[in-house]
């Protein structure tokens, strides 16, 4: 292994920048060449077909099987042209990663010969195999057939010689098997619910669509090096390495000059994505050492996950043009920052308007301030479900760190605006308001577009900030598919806005006019959800205290989390409006305890591999080195010469051999453990089993290799240090 690291070494010293050619000087000109758009479908599908498609895109609503066919017709003849011979449906299973099955357009003509074909049937639904997908028992696994069924609202795309379909995917009865299937639905009840809300202020608003931005961070590691560990490979992170003397300490990384072979990576990617509609817009380094962000234009939600989902493929192919990997690990290497993906959310109507920002008068402020105060009460009240979106194996890893938020969810909104909700509870009363009442009120929200963008900071220690004109929920991890947190987030603040359209209406039926019921309902809101709102540090030990008093959770316990879905308020939210089933929710949770004890269990073999066959024999083999230095002073020298050169040596011996005695004692033990928790049969038991039992050792048997790292030769240790993982590219 010694010998694979230092040829990795040597191959990463002669790497050279690989050249890249892009289209076009200018990304204008080649942008989104590889997807079916509205542009390419008016040019290559007929006038009804043209019609009946944005229609559809525009309304949400379903084609008819001859509507379908005439879409064919001209989206074969666009993906011919380019040179496609395959097709595929192109879903989100419950995996985190994208699934596609390739078909090629071939088929026997009638007089026998092959024939190019594409119908309307195989565009908008399909039959793959689901048998091998998680499920969480929602289906048998003698039950195979599962369904894709189109997404028209998110464009048809190439990637190579493959037309890729956007699709659901959902059982053979119906249960929804994927993140997109629910989240149309959660999109689809936000936008009703916020369109009744918006009917207050603007009588023109028809849809409101949520929109989100993807900071997709990660690290890059040469593929030789990245080969040399096994654990990378494996498990997605080092599971053992001993700290370089320098990483992040000085900031020095962080918006500094992207390095050449980086640079030339990211420029390949980029314009891979970017032919494929992806709005890509800012790159630079992040504070660890090979640690870069890439994030997008803001885009409609549902289009803006898969565009993330298909930008993290594009990344990981294009990387091995380039002989690096891409980790999108949240946490591969300790000691330093971790990776994440936050979510820039916000509301926007079809007139225009962002919601989450102020406007110009007190009118347009007073709706900013509704589906604000409606925002935060969503996170209150949803608040054990909206971190149980972001809670895996993976993303433990990194939350609570000094580069992640905590698992206590809450809400900053700077000094100003916390002021302004503070005068609200103060100058509403339950008895009706006098003319000069409303007015103070009026003129005090109407400074707020005055005010707002010199008093709204970036609080980059809050799981969830207010940052002018959107939130950034920032616990999202590197490695998930955020449509995961954006169904919860969409379908809490959904469920909020019908609760706040029925109480406001309550009090307009008693006789009381329009603002002032939106001031009251507001006002106890405000209240109810003082105990979310935290302008400090989330990472202080004061807060911590402080959340708990408020009534707060603080649930770190993966398993315990995720157990959430099933408790009172996530059933009103999911079930109860609709985004899920009861069997879909058991389903999803009893896929998430899975996911969990199987990464777990994953590290565990890993590391029990490398640390027995790696790393003690390459320990024995210095020991070994050591002993025979030591009986060649004792033949040399005489015993008080020896007692005072050997001994130094000697205590180096007994150290190395503690550490190896206690590598193979806690291996063994954590073996035990594992088989113990293998034979649990309920999936939250054996989780938490898993959890408490078995992952404690991963740190313990990583404590002893990491010390044996500083103590053994240099030039025998078998895997690449973080020095050379951090600072060679």
């Amino acid at each position: 292994m010694a010998e694979l690291r230092f040829s990795a070494l040597k191959e990463v010293f002669n790497r050279v920048p690989v050249e890249v050619k892009t289209p076009a000087n200018n990304v204008s000109k080649y942008y989104g060449a590889d997807v079916f758009n509205l542009h390419k479908m008016e040019h290559y599908l007929s006038k009804e077909a043209f019609r009946v498609v944005k229609r559809a895109i525009e309304e949400g609503k379903s084609l008819t099987r001859q509507e379908a066919d005439n879409v064919a017709i001209g989206l074969k003849a666009w993906a011919l042209e380019r040179g496609v011979t395959h097709f595929t449906h192109w879903f989100h299973p419950l995996t985190e990663a994208t699934a596609e099955k390739h078909d090629s357009f071939l088929e026997m003509g009638d007089n026998g010969h092959m024939v190019e074909n594409f119908s309307g049937a195989v565009l908008v639904q399909s039959e793959p195999d689901a048998s091998s997908f998680p499920s969480g028992g929602i289906r048998n696994t003698f039950e195979a057939r599962g369904y894709t069924a189109w997404d028209v609202s998110s464009p048809v795309f190439i990637v190579g010689t493959t037309l890729c379909i956007p699709t659901i995917f959902v059982s053979y009865t119906g249960e929804a098997l994927d993140y997109k299937a629910p989240l149309l639905k959660a999109l689809s009840a936000l936008d009703k619910a916020a369109v009744a809300v918006c009917q207050y202020f603007d009588k023109d608003v028809t849809k409101v669509i949520a929109t989100l931005g993807v900071e997709q961070e990660y690290f890059l590691v040469d593929e030789a090096l990245y080969y040399a560990r096994p654990d990378l490979v494996l498990a997605e992170r080092t599971l053992m390495g001993h700290q370089s003397a320098k990483d992040q300490q000085l900031s020095d990384h962080y918006f500094g000059s992207i390095p050449d072979r980086v640079m030339n990576f990211i420029e390949d990617f980029e314009c891979e994505a970017h032919k494929l509609g992806i709005p890509v817009k800012t790159r630079h380094n992040e504070v660890a050492p090979n640690q870069f962000e890439s994030a997008p234009i803001h885009e409609e939600v549902n289009l803006a996950v898969d565009h993330n989902q298909l930008l993290m493929d594009i990344m990981k192919r294009v990387a091995r043009r380039h002989h690096f990997r891409v980790l999108f690990h949240e946490k591969p290497f300790a000691g330093i920052n971790g990776s994440g993906k936050h979510n820039n959310w916000s509301l926007a109507t079809n007139t225009g308007v962002n919601l989450l920002s102020p406007g110009k008068n007190p009118k347009s402020n007073l709706q900013f301030l509704t589906f604000l105060v409606n925002v935060i009460k969503a996170v209150n009240d949803s608040n054990d479900i909206i971190r149980a979106s972001v809670m895996n194996a993976t993303n433990a890893t990194r939350l609570g760190g000094h580069e992640a938020p905590p698992a206590i969810i809450s809400v900053f909104l700077g000094t100003y605006l916390t002021e302004m909700l503070d005068n609200i509870v103060n100058k509403v009363s339950e008895k009706k308001m006098t003319p000069s009442e409303k007015t103070e009120i009026k003129l005090g929200i109407g400074k707020i577009p005055e005010i707002l963008l010199d008093n709204t900071d970036r609080n980059r220690t809050s799981p969830f900030a207010f940052t002018g004109n959107r939130f950034e929920f920032r616990a999202v991890g590197s490695s998930a598919n955020c449509g995961a947190s954006m169904i919860i987030l969409n379908a809490a603040v959904a469920y909020q806005l019908n609760k706040f359209k029925i109480e406001v209406d309550k009090i307009i039926a008693r006789g009381r006019n329009k603002d002032e019921a939106i001031f009251q309902v507001l006002k106890n809101y405000i209240i109810e959800s003082q105990r979310v709102l935290f302008e400090g540090d989330n990472y202080s030990k004061p807060w911590h205290e402080l959340a708990v008093k408020r009534g707060l959770s603080n649930i770190a316990s993966v398993p315990e989390s995720l157990k959430c879905y099933l408790n009172k308020n996530s059933r009103e939210v999911l079930i109860d409006s609709g985004i899920f089933t009861e069997k879909e929710v058991q389903g999803r949770v009893e896929v998430e305890f899975e996911k969990f004890t199987k990464k777990v269990q994953i590290e565990a073999r890993v590391l029990g591999d490398l640390a027995i066959n790696h790393i003690v024999p390459t320990a024995i083999k210095y020991m070994s080195s050591l002993l025979e230095t030591v009986k060649g002073f004792k033949e040399v020298f005489e015993e008080k010469e020896f007692e005072r050169l050997a001994g130094p040596r000697k205590e180096m011996i007994v150290t190395i051999s503690e550490h190896i005695s206690m590598i193979k004692q806690q291996v063994n033990e954590m073996v035990e453990e594992r088989k113990k928790a293998n034979l649990i049969e309920d999936s939250y038991d054996k989780a938490i089993a898993y959890e408490s039992h078995v992952k404690p050792y991963l740190d313990q048997i990583r404590s002893h290799i990491d010390k044996l790292e500083r103590l053994v030769d240099n030039e025998i240790w078998p895997l690449p240090k973080y020095r050379e993982l951090l600072f060679t590219r």
